[in-house]
């Protein structure tokens, strides 16, 4: 028995112990799933919109070129997104979109206050540690046996 398992705190019902081990590599790929699909409904208005708006309003906020930055943000938000939900190339693009939430985090919302940012915060951290992680059991990534 190594040290960490004699440190798990015993099952208050020890049937459980079968389902605990076969559940327990689900939760990372619901994770990853989640907060890549999410980005769907951040992305959508911005493919309805069109690249022009989205880089008028990028511009506005900072980010130049608006046009640029506006190619690159749907393009993260859409195939980064899925690649995200699917494992493929996981850590590149969860990286990446790690780096976009901490462009809006501390060059937009910052100056609106914290209750402001904090949801970008939030989800740049979470892409973050999944760009730590890697896409780990049930991706793509695993099926090709490579990753960054």
């Amino acid at each position: 028995m190594t040290a960490r398992a004699s440190n798990e705190p015993k099952l208050l019902i020890p049937g459980l112990a079968g389902f605990y081990a076969a559940a327990s590599d689900l939760w990372y790929p619901m994770i990853r799933i989640v907060a890549g699909a999410a980005l769907y409904g951040h992305v959508l208005p911005k493919l309805h919109a069109g690249p022009e708006a989205v880089a008028a309003s990028m511009t506005k906020s900072g980010f130049v070129p608006g046009l640029v930055s506006a190619y690159a943000v749907i393009f993260l938000e859409s195939v980064g997104a899925t690649c995200i939900v699917l494992g493929l190339f996981t850590r590149f693009f969860a990286a990446a979109l790690a780096i976009e939430m901490a462009a809006i985090c501390f060059d937009v919302m910052l100056p609106q206050g914290w209750l402001r940012m904090e949801p970008t915060f939030i989800w740049g951290i979470l892409f973050f540690a999944i760009a730590l992680r890697g896409g780990g059991p049930y991706s793509l990534d695993r099926v090709i046996g490579k990753e960054l």
